[in-house]
């Protein structure tokens, strides 16, 4: 090797000692333990029973072998894996800085994180949560974790295309007697059957809404070494009202959440 070339080498090796650490991150050790932060989805809500918490079929830290949830494929590597399910029915993108500290007081290795469909999902349009909120109570509840948990790994799941929903359920009767009864996604879901040119804005406008939301996960996310966002696969995933709890057609049942641990599993870090 002459003079040159071995200057260039060693200039080389130089560079790569000074790379920041995060362009290098290799994928995060298999975790000894894991929580999952959101709402009632992450909470199995509905998913076996009439309006009550299902957490062991939780696409996330669920116990229940038909769903085969994150928790589960990891066991496969680690059987010893714990899992915490701090979610909570109802949350919203602001109760995320306080469920980031329970993961935090836990110990996670691992945090997988799927809100607001609750923030887009309001009684009216004018009760959806503005995407700055969002932005400043998702972007508080990331640092809580990284300065908490250093090297935690961090799973974000996009928020289902609700309009998604209203499609598959528009023509069922009994899903929109459904929706009426129990004041389902209204801010969405109100006059389904209408083609007036102010619902038709308005659902493009919810929905609109939920895309934005998507975007400020990735964005924050994608500021992190090791936190991973599924890149769109469960908004953009077609689901079937199939898929949906007939006690409310608007959560996953345990084939929906069986779904959502398929899609969003590969996205993350391969373990």
């Amino acid at each position: 090797m002459d003079i040159r070339s071995r200057t260039l080498v060693l200039l080389a090796a130089v560079a790569f000692a000074f790379v920041p650490a995060a362009a290098v991150a290799d994928t995060p050790p298999v975790p000894d333990s894991m929580a999952s932060m959101g709402d009632s989805i992450t909470r199995g809500f509905n998913a076996c029973g009439f309006y009550v918490d299902c957490t062991s079929r939780s696409w996330s830290t669920g116990s229940n072998t038909t769903v085969k949830s994150h928790y589960l494929r990891i066991r496969t590597a680690n059987p010893s894996l714990v899992a915490y399910n701090d979610g909570k029915s109802g949350a919203k993108v602001a109760d995320m800085p306080g469920q980031a500290g329970q993961a935090v007081s836990q110990g996670a290795d691992y945090v997988t994180i799927l809100i607001g469909a609750n923030d887009a999902c309001t009684s009216s349009e004018a009760g959806m949560t503005s995407v700055a909120d969002f932005e400043s109570r998702f972007r508080t509840a990331i640092g809580t974790l990284t300065t908490g948990l250093p090297g935690v790994a961090i799973f974000v799941a996009s928020i289902p295309d609700i309009k998604r929903l209203w499609q598959v359920g528009k023509d069922s009767s009994s899903a929109r007697s459904t929706w009426a009864a129990l004041s389902v996604c209204q801010s969405m879901l109100a006059r389904p059957q209408s083609t007036d040119a102010a619902d038709v804005a308005r659902r493009d406008r919810v929905r609109q809404r939920v895309v934005d939301f998507n975007a400020v996960m990735a964005r924050v996310c994608g500021e992190q070494a090791n936190c991973r966002y599924d890149g769109g696969a469960v908004f953009g995933y077609p689901f079937a009202v199939s898929e949906v709890s007939t006690w409310d057609y608007f959560h996953p049942n345990a084939t929906g959440q069986r779904l959502l641990a398929q899609i969003t599993y590969p996205t993350g870090f391969g373990w």
